[in-house]
């Protein structure tokens, strides 16, 4: 069975083109993101690496550590990390994961048990591994989304996504669609309008079970 919102990753050992790591250490007490490709030197995955280059500041404003994964070697990682920078105008000092054994993207079910890589191989032979997961400090996945290869992640979407995470797990609130950080959060309906008046203090009432209110700081 594959990995669902809430269970704790597996604690793999890895090799990266900064030495080998072990996801749990490596993450620490930090939310993490960790983000996969089909191979390295392809179109679309380049500029992606290069826009998660340029958030550099915002994700060590938010204490998230961000590492990549493709299916090619430690030496064309490096490599591919050049032109990385050349397009993304930023170092890219993240570490990124030799998934040459398949081992994190079938343990992230991005690929079946039984894929292999074969001999002169495509992009098109690990396409389904293109996803974005974000890991908590618990080590539990709190939000995974996939893309296919012809479509350019958001990378803002990724911040936004974070920023409401990090603001529901330690403020008790949810977010409504589109939420930005400053704008008002969701009560959840579990907690009774005294208990809200006590936590938050004032609150709009949208609807009976649609409460807004300022997140607490």
């Amino acid at each position: 069975m594959g990995l669902r919102i809430n269970d704790t990753i597996p604690d793999l050992k890895v090799e990266t083109d900064q030495g080998e790591l072990s996801l749990h250490d490596w993450i620490g007490d930090s939310w993490a993101i960790l983000f996969s490709h089909p191979k390295d030197f392809t179109p679309v995955c380049t500029t992606e690496f290069g826009a998660v280059a340029k958030l550099s500041d915002e994700w060590e404003k938010r204490g998230c550590k961000v590492i990549g994964v493709s299916v090619d070697g430690v030496e064309d990682h490096k490599k591919w990390k050049g032109d990385i920078e050349k397009v993304g105008g930023a170092k890219a000092g993240f570490p990124i994961i030799a998934d040459t054994g398949l081992e994190v993207s079938k343990a992230f079910d991005m690929l079946p048990a039984e894929a292999y890589l074969p001999d002169g191989r495509t992009p098109a032979d690990s396409a389904t591994v293109r996803s974005v997961f974000i890991i908590g400090p618990d080590k539990q996945l709190k939000l995974m989304m996939t893309y296919p290869m012809t479509v350019g992640r958001n990378f803002g979407e990724v911040l936004r996504a974070l920023d409401a995470l990090q603001a529901s797990t330690t403020k008790g609130v949810a977010t409504p669609a589109d939420w930005q950080v400053g704008e008002d959060v969701i009560i959840p309906p579990s907690v009774s309008d005294e208990d809200a008046k006590a936590k938050f203090g004032s609150f709009e009432a949208v609807l009976p079970y649609l409460r807004k209110t300022k997140l607490p700081g």
